[in-house]
């Protein structure tokens, strides 16, 4: 029998991880709404990406909002974004998941790795943002 980490987890802490200039913004407060944000090229995508990981499947919330404002990742992130976002999809605590994917303007690369993870997740679903110049 595994015993969870946190003693109520639909009351799990906060989760508030400052961007660097490698890694995203990660802010969850209880919610049921995830934001990433920022760039994704971290030195070591294992140990930035695993903690999360870890926690998605212990998640326990009813409605969740993964919202992704991502202005570059590299590959092994896209990766490890896109084995969070099955974790998700695969637990059973939630019911209904929705993926705000954010876009720049004429970004087609970033546009269409949210298109093609829209397609390998069941219960996701993705509402596609473009981020207009100001």
């Amino acid at each position: 029998m595994l015993i969870p980490l946190h003693p109520n987890p639909e009351h799990m802490d906060p989760i508030n991880i400052k961007a660097t200039k490698s890694n995203p913004s990660v802010i969850y407060k209880n919610n049921g709404q995830l934001l990433i944000k920022g760039r994704s090229i971290p030195s070591d995508v294992k140990a930035f990406y695993q903690p999360l990981i870890d926690w998605a499947g212990k998640l326990e919330v009813k409605k969740l909002t993964v919202d992704i404002n991502l202005e570059y990742m590299n590959s092994a992130s896209s990766k490890k974004l896109l084995y969070l976002l099955k974790v998700f999809d695969g637990n059973n605590n939630i019911q209904e998941l929705s993926v705000v994917w954010h876009y720049d303007e004429g970004d087609e690369e970033i546009l269409v790795s949210g298109q093609i993870f829209e397609k390998l997740l069941s219960k996701a679903k993705f509402i596609f943002e473009e981020n207009k110049d100001n």
